[in-house]
Order: C-alpha cells, then structure tokens, then sequence
C-alpha cells in the first residue's frame, strides 16, 4: 500500500473518530425519565416543622456548604457522633426522619447537604473528581469529629461512604453504615436502570471517560444522568448531574477495591422489597471481595422506605448501635492512673 494512500485513509479514520466523539458529547447526553412515584411520593407526607435549620462550614476552595445539626437527646445517654450522606437528587431533608431517630437514641447527627445538592453551590455541578472526599474530610475538620463519628450514606450516599471506606482517608470514621448503597451498574445487586429512577447518557459518557483518561477534564461539566422527579420535585431537589458529580458520588469504577480496601466496622442496611437493588446479593458480593460484612434486610420496606419507615428506622438505629461496640471492642482502653502509694 502507497505510504500515501495509508496517511488519507489513516486521517479519514482519526477524523470520523473526532467526529462520532464530538456528536456523542453533543448528541449523547441523558433524556428525562418519567417520574417514579415510589421515589417522590412518600415525602409529600414528612412532617419538616422541626426541621434545623442550615448551617455551613467552610472547605478548602473558599466557599461554605451546608449541614443541618441533630443535638443528641438529654434523655439518652449520648453516644458517638453520626454524619449522614443523602441518596442521589437529594438533600439533608430527606434524611430528617432518621436523624431525628439517631438523636432520640444519643448520637449528635449531621445532616449534609453534598456538594451540588440542596444549599451546597450549583446543583448538580462539582468542580473537579475527588472534591467530594475533600469537602468531608474539611468538614470532619471543622466540627473536631475526627475517628469518633460513625459515616452513613443512603443510596447513591451508601456508595460514596464505601468509597470513602476504601479510601486513605478511611481512618476519619470509626465505622461505616451503608444503606440501600449503589455499588455499580454491573454490580450483581443492580437492577436494570435503577427501577426506572435515573436515565444515561450513555454515548456521552463513554466518550467523557476516555478524554478524561487523556487528560481532559474541560467537558465534564455536561450532564449525563437524569433523575425520575416530578415537575414540583425538579424545583429543589437536583434533577441531573455533571460527569464529574456522577463518577465522584459513588464507589470508584473498581468498586471491588474499596471492599477490599475498608477496614474499619462497616453493615449494611436494605429493604426486602427494594426496587432499585436486589436485597439478597447483598451479602455475596461483599463475602466474593474477602469481607463479611453484616447485612441487615428490612422485611416489607422498599428503598426510600428504610429511611422514612419507623420499623425500618428502628433497624437502623440498632446497626449503629452495633457499629459503637465493634468501634469500642476494637479501641484500647486507656490506662488509669497510677494507685498512690
């Protein structure tokens, strides 16, 4: 073949890959599901008159977002602090119930609002892939928490705490509560298109994923995931995330690893009739990486259920008692002072 011939056909092909990456980006990106009344209708009847109000702690970029903070109950015996992480869409209200429970029970509780949900900055935008572990370790920081709070993550939420979990700054927590977590699209306790909750883009997302493993981030502000809300919903909750939120609010892409990179107490928590995740292949996948990670299933409660349910709640509540003693069995106790002589 002329070296010629081989130069056009070589430029032909790098151009027609240019531009069935360029009209992925453009063209590729999430439609807007249908909403899911399972998802959006059991918070219509949350009672928020008791709700705290917001407060902020700053980060290291030079902004402030948001947290609501639970005091512990004086009518119980104050335990160790809980962080809390809301599922994907939405914000620290939605975990209302279940502070308020963990408050009632002892624990001081901080409900945040995760970057690019709710009061913290642009909905569905974060600036750059890791901020997200950033942002809490500067909160941890703020609020002098550090290795004596248990992190629990619902959903979406329940991903990211496991990533944490496997992470080198997993050392911040003394456990780990995952609810109802989301592991990965191919994960095994993965139901086809989350039962309808999220749409992706799924063409702009693979072509984001490969610029980004050349280096270029500029685009991974477009949106690629869609959520199932309603038109009264779309208005304060976070209807779609970038490609920098979506790859950060989750477990890495090797989610094995963090499994196998935890080490500090960690359960798991879900509902038996969860429609988004099968609640059986739970314990399976954990046990498959080398852990046996204790998992709790709820029976008669679906997914946005274990967080809204008063039995479910209970369930709850009883994990992170639980977590405390591994925490307290794991910890030395300090030696006394001496006995005068």
């Amino acid at each position: 073949m002329p070296l010629r011939f081989l130069a056009v056909t070589t430029a032909g092909l790098s151009l027609a890959l240019a531009c069935t990456a360029a009209l992925s980006i453009l063209l590729g990106g999430p439609d807007t599901p249908p909403p899911v009344a399972g998802i959006n209708d059991p918070f219509r009847a949350l009672d928020y008159s008791r709700l705290p109000p917001i407060e902020r702690f700053p980060t290291r970029a030079g902004d402030w977002l948001a947290y609501r903070a639970y005091p512990a109950s004086p009518d119980a015996a104050e335990s160790h602090p809980m962080v809390l992480i809301h599922g994907s869409s939405a914000s620290s209200a939605s975990l209302h119930p279940l502070a308020e429970a963990l408050a009632r029970a002892g624990h001081p509780v901080y409900a945040l609002d995760v970057r690019g949900h709710g009061d913290s900055g642009p909905r569905g935008q974060i600036d750059y892939i890791g901020q997200l572990e950033d942002d809490l370790e500067d909160f941890v920081s703020s609020t002098g928490i550090a290795s004596r709070a248990t992190l629990a993550g619902f959903s979406s939420g329940g991903g990211f705490a496991l990533r944490f979990a496997g992470s080198v700054r997993q050392d911040l927590f003394s456990s780990y509560l995952l609810m109802s977590p989301f592991l990965h699209q191919d994960a095994p306790t993965f139901k086809p298109d989350s039962g309808g909750w999220a749409d992706i883009g799924l063409p702009r997302t693979v072509a984001l994923a490969i610029l980004n493993q050349i280096g270029i981030t500029t685009l991974n502000h477009l949106p690629i995931v869609s959520f199932a809300l309603n038109e009264q919903a779309r208005t304060f909750l976070t209807p779609h995330y970038s490609f920098s939120l979506a790859q950060n609010f989750r477990p890495r892409h090797n989610y094995g690893l963090d499994i196998r990179s935890a080490n500090r107490p960690m359960e798991v928590i879900v509902g038996a009739s969860d429609e988004v995740f099968h609640a059986e292949r739970f314990a399976d996948v954990f046990a498959s990486h080398g852990k046996a990670v204790p998992v709790t299933i709820v029976p008669d409660t679906s997914h946005v259920e274990l967080t809204l349910k008063p039995a479910a709640i209970q369930s709850v509540v009883a994990a992170v008692g639980r977590l405390g003693e591994r925490h307290a069995a794991r910890t030395p106790r300090r030696a006394g002072p001496a006995p005068l002589s």
